[in-house]
């Protein structure tokens, strides 16, 4: 993989308390929109989700949402992407999100963007695939997850032969630049140095 032709993004389904989440989501949809990179993500239009995915609609980007029928109405399924896929259950949409994906970001979120976060870290860790992951440690957001990978590391329990390529940036602006770094053919995956000490 040499190019980074789609990026998808996990994040809440809520606004959180902060509004530089919003800010950033909505920065980051644009980001893509300029750049040609489409967005696969989980299809809602509400929260974080649906800010990403309305900016970058609203820059002439290409939108796939990704939505269980369960969610459909919960979550409030954006209709008006170029792209709608309604799965039988999550494991079908956590696959099709992987399988039309050259790289995934996570933004602020919940349990749900936690877990399909370490889903794809744990699949990378056991060599099932080499696509950047990149958490967006907005506004200090994800401190206390990098605090807890940096424990598991120093308790033997992230081993040395068992290391995640793991890529972290504080602002939007580093976002596509990192994944295309990390994605180029030789790369040594840009792994955020601080965090590069410590998994």
């Amino acid at each position: 993989m040499s190019k980074i032709k789609t990026v998808c993004v996990y994040c809440g389904s809520g606004p959180g308390t902060n509004p530089r989440f919003i800010e950033a989501a909505t920065a980051f949809g644009k980001e893509l929109a300029d750049n040609g990179v489409a967005l696969v993500y989980g299809g809602g239009s509400i929260g974080l989700m649906g800010a990403v995915a309305t900016a970058t609609l609203d820059h002439g980007g290409a939108v796939t949402g990704i939505i269980p029928g369960f969610l459909a109405n919960r979550e409030l399924a954006l209709k008006r992407v170029q792209e709608l896929i309604v799965t039988e259950d999550m494991h079908e949409r956590k696959r099709l999100m992987f399988e039309r994906s050259d790289a995934f970001v996570a933004l602020p979120g919940g349990i749900g963007t936690l877990e399909e976060l370490v889903e794809q870290m744990t699949w990378q860790q056991l060599g099932q695939h080499k696509k950047p992951i990149l958490i967006a440690n907005i506004d200090g957001f994800w401190e206390p997850l990098l605090a807890l990978f940096a424990h598991m590391h120093d308790t033997a329990f992230i081993r040395p032969n068992l290391d995640v390529d793991i890529l972290k940036a504080d602002k939007v602006e580093e976002i596509l630049p990192k994944l295309r770094a990390a994605a180029a053919p030789g790369d040594a995956r840009l792994i955020a140095p601080d965090l590069a000490r410590r998994l």
